[in-house]
């Protein structure tokens, strides 16, 4: 049975980014995917605790789809966990909702892949940064994957660019989606972006770029 997706998107100022907006474009229409921009929705930061609540019991797999900004991500979507995942509902003795399902980061990064590592300039992996999100995901008995990650992603100027990322995203998606994720592998990776195949062999498979 296919699993449903749902994206928690979190970006503040959609309308300077390049990347996100191009990630978002290649995956917010997949058949069984829920798009829900935080920052839309929620303007003011009311956020609907309810409304977010049903969502995530719908739904096998979450997604956080954010810039890394600090080495966390946008307030909004801290806000959000603060909120929605109660006591009672996400964890604690009677909070076993979000219980069997997944959890994933899709990142974009200025810094290049080699900056994190305990030898370049952020002195932690992107895995260890990412703990907290990995914690969290311990405490209400879902399952974390590897983080998948755009790295330089202020130096991706162009479509062209970024559509390589945007088709790996893709892909991840729909291997959600259909089952055909090693999630075992998933799960162990330093990154997701090394379990799944090269954008170049999903260009040859003949994934459609019109998604983007």
């Amino acid at each position: 049975m296919p699993k449903r997706v749902l994206i928690l998107f979190a970006h503040p100022a959609l309308e300077k980014s390049r990347v996100n907006r191009y990630l978002a474009g290649a995956v917010q229409n997949i058949p069984g995917v829920t798009f829900n921009d935080l920052y839309e929705v929620y303007p003011d930061f009311q956020i609907d605790v309810a409304r977010e609540q049903e969502l995530l019991l719908a739904h096998d797999v979450v997604v956080l789809q954010h810039p890394f900004y600090w080495y966390s991500s946008p307030a909004i979507l801290k806000e959000w966990q603060d909120l929605v995942l109660e006591h009672g509902f996400a964890y604690g003795t009677d909070g076993t909702a979000l219980r069997g399902k997944v959890l994933l980061n899709v990142i974009t990064t200025a810094g290049p892949q080699e900056a994190y590592r305990p030898e370049g300039y952020n002195r932690f992996t992107m895995r260890h940064l990412l703990s907290p999100f990995e914690q969290t995901a311990s405490l209400c008995g879902m399952r974390y994957l590897a983080p998948l990650t755009v790295h330089r992603a202020l130096s991706l100027a162009s479509l062209r660019d970024v559509e390589p990322h945007a088709l790996l995203y893709r892909r991840a998606i729909e291997s959600l989606i259909d089952g055909s994720l090693d999630l075992e592998a998933a799960t162990r990776a330093e990154r997701l972006n090394d379990v799944l195949p090269a954008p170049d062999a999903i260009v040859a498979s003949g994934t459609a770029t019109g998604a983007l």
